[in-house]
């Protein structure tokens, strides 16, 4: 992995770590940043950069099959109402895009869940999503895609 000075996606995996190869990882989101959201991956680019067209086309599609993947395992183990897919860099400026699922009963939700909270937290309809979570990283650890750069 590059390193890059005091970027966070350089000096440490970004979550845990589901499935990683030469060129990405993919992560669930762990500790204050997901609390709320146990659905949030995160797929990063190993290398330091910044932008999406700092990839070669084929590694853009890569990319975009390792988020794809994410979020067919997402729907189909979490079931959520929607998933966010995003790729801001604003605060942490490494190529990586956020998967989350979403429900419509989230604290959040339909506001990205970086706004304010617009309800209070429904911890029994949280923890339904917990238990179904470890299934969901099997998948992706499972190789939720396949490439032939896979480590």
């Amino acid at each position: 992995m590059s390193q890059a000075v005091s970027c966070p996606l350089c000096a440490d995996d970004g979550g845990w770590v589901l499935w990683r190869q030469a060129e990405l990882r993919i992560v669930r989101v762990t500790g204050a940043e997901a609390t709320g959201f146990p659905g949030f991956y995160r797929v990063i680019w190993n290398a330091h950069v910044a932008e999406w067209t700092d990839l070669s086309e084929a590694e853009q599609g890569l990319l975009m099959r390792a988020v794809a993947g994410v979020e067919r395992a997402v729907r189909k183990h979490l079931q959520p109402t929607k998933v966010n897919l995003a790729s801001l860099g604003n605060m942490v400026p490494h190529l990586h895009w956020h998967v989350i699922a979403r429900y419509d009963w989230d604290s959040h939700f339909p506001a990205p869940l970086w706004a304010a909270a617009r309800r209070a937290s429904h911890p029994e309809r949280l923890d339904a999503i917990v238990s179904r979570l470890p299934a969901c990283d099997a998948a992706i650890a499972g190789g939720v895609f396949r490439s032939r750069t896979a480590a």
